[in-house]
């Protein structure tokens, strides 16, 4: 898994930055002021920071961009970085400016003096997120990332953050390794092994086989694997670190290892994307990973169900008919829209099993919501308004897009089938609407419910903010923050 840069704060010695190798970031206010350590940094370079503060250059960069200085005078790193950013920024403000320091990394050690800079656990962040790179497939030798160290006027203020920093960052990195996977490596198999494996960060972690899905009926999400070599499996990740007895937040998650579309096959360009059709099932992992390595003090169940959706002789064919685990039956009309199937009998196995506070499941489900919303919002679906505004607040915080879209009964009518309890697609006409309409039927009344529909930010074709080209990672952070504000405030 690839890891973030080891993080720790310390406090400011202003003769040593001098000596300090790698790169060097240093803050300068809109006004061109200097704090402490940018005087010292001015004046070991013999003036050179003031100089350009007073430059053309200067004044036309924007609040949290940063320019790069090659090999400063009179100090013994390699790069200088001029963040443009006041000692009180805004959050926002400070996550862009080291994000801008996280892009320009490279692999070298990051020294940052921020001396009494405010929202310091911001930029470090910022930071940690966008010096990703997945590199598990190349050949080419590469040096070990080294790691940033921050330095401020009192570090004991910050003693412990870098660790709650650092486990944000892991859950984004391990949802953004999931997703960018090839589907011959991330086999189910292989994706049930990763999830097992956390169960040395604290999490109870069961991994449910095909007969036993058979013996749950667990048809619906079964039918979508039958066509594949893989086998389908349901993986439930607990962590208890809230009062015993409270009722859990359940995350469910779409994991999709691969998805041709089966036997309603998709077009030839652009399938080999369909790798990141497990992304709802990478942030619930991803998640997961956070709450536990924080050590959250919150009940929360992860469930993902994982299968690969192929055209074979055994493959559910278009006007099949199959049994949920509720016991609604189902016409699948486009094996295409298998993600529902799997969802739909994960929910309601996490409602009968855990009896959760909340559901929020996750999927990368319609490219619907892609025409609705592109790629800078998902869409957001609920049955509860509380729930709803929590989530979107959590989000806005986070600066995760995220925009709510209707549910009606209305819509229903496009579900209805002549042979069956339901069919599986409502038509193009509010694809995305029609598809969380179905998954409602899986959510019992008094059960609060997000659907989460990521297919246009769980993976994109430009760099982010905090992420370069492919997986985002989007929602480990919202989730995560709507866990630390609702249930453990």
């Amino acid at each position: 898994m690839t890891t973030p840069a080891a993080l720790r704060f310390t406090d400011v010695d202003l003769d040593k930055i001098g000596n300090l190798t790698g790169r060097v970031a240093v803050f300068v206010s809109e006004s061109g002021k200097l704090d402490q350590t940018a005087r010292r940094v001015n004046r070991l370079t013999k003036g050179a920071l003031e100089r350009f503060t007073d430059s053309a250059s200067f004044n036309d960069m924007a609040v949290g961009d940063s320019k790069e200085l090659a090999y400063p005078t009179g100090m013994m790193a390699e790069w200088l970085s001029v963040v443009k950013l006041d000692r009180k920024p805004k959050v926002s403000e400070a996550r862009k400016a080291g994000a801008n320091l996280g892009k320009a990394k490279g692999t070298k050690e990051l020294h940052v003096l921020a001396g009494n800079l405010k929202q310091v656990g911001d930029v470090a962040l910022g930071a940690l997120l966008r010096a990703y790179s997945f590199d598990d497939h190349k050949t080419a030798e590469r040096d070990a990332p080294e790691g940033v160290t921050v330095y401020v006027n009192d570090y004991k203020a910050l003693e412990g953050e870098a660790q709650a920093i650092t486990a944000v960052a892991e859950g984004v990195f391990m949802t953004r390794d999931l997703t960018s996977e090839p589907a011959n490596v991330l086999t189910t198999t292989e994706f049930a092994n990763r999830l097992e494996a956390m169960s040395d960060l604290g999490l109870k972690v069961t991994v449910l086989d095909e007969d036993q899905l058979e013996t749950l009926g667990m048809r619906t999400l079964l039918s979508v694997g039958q066509g594949s070599d893989s086998p389908s499996k349901v993986v439930v990740m607990e962590w208890n670190g809230g009062t015993v007895g409270d009722a859990p937040l359940a995350l469910v998650g779409k994991g999709v290892v691969f998805d041709t579309g089966g036997i309603s096959l998709k077009p030839a360009g652009g399938m080999e994307d369909m790798t990141m059709d497990m992304g709802g099932a990478g942030v619930v992992a991803g998640v997961m990973r956070t709450l536990a390595m924080r050590k959250a003090k919150a009940n929360v169940v992860g469930l993902v169900g994982l299968v690969e959706n192929m055209p074979s002789g055994n493959a559910t064919r278009p006007g099949d008919v199959v049994t949920s685990m509720k016991g609604d039956t189902v016409e699948i009309i486009n094996t295409d829209a298998e993600g529902r199937l799997v969802l739909a009998d994960v929910l309601w196995y996490a409602q009968e099993k855990f009896e959760p506070r909340g559901v929020i499941d996750l999927a990368t489900l319609t490219g619907a919501v892609i025409i609705g919303l592109g790629h800078e919002m998902a869409g957001v679906f609920s049955n509860n308004d509380d729930l709803a505004g929590q989530f979107l607040s959590a989000a806005k915080a986070e600066e995760e897009g995220a925009w709510r879209l209707p549910l009606d009964p209305a819509y229903d009518k496009q579900l209805k089938s002549q042979i069956a309890d339901m069919k599986n697609v409502g038509g193009r006409p509010a694809g995305s609407i029609t598809a969380a309409q179905f998954l409602q039927r899986f959510v019992l009344d008094d059960t609060p419910w997000i659907h989460l529909d990521i297919a246009g930010v769980a993976s994109v074709k430009s760099e982010t903010s905090f992420a370069p080209k492919g997986s985002t990672g989007w929602g480990v952070r919202a989730l995560d923050r709507l866990v630390r504000d609702t249930l453990e405030n």
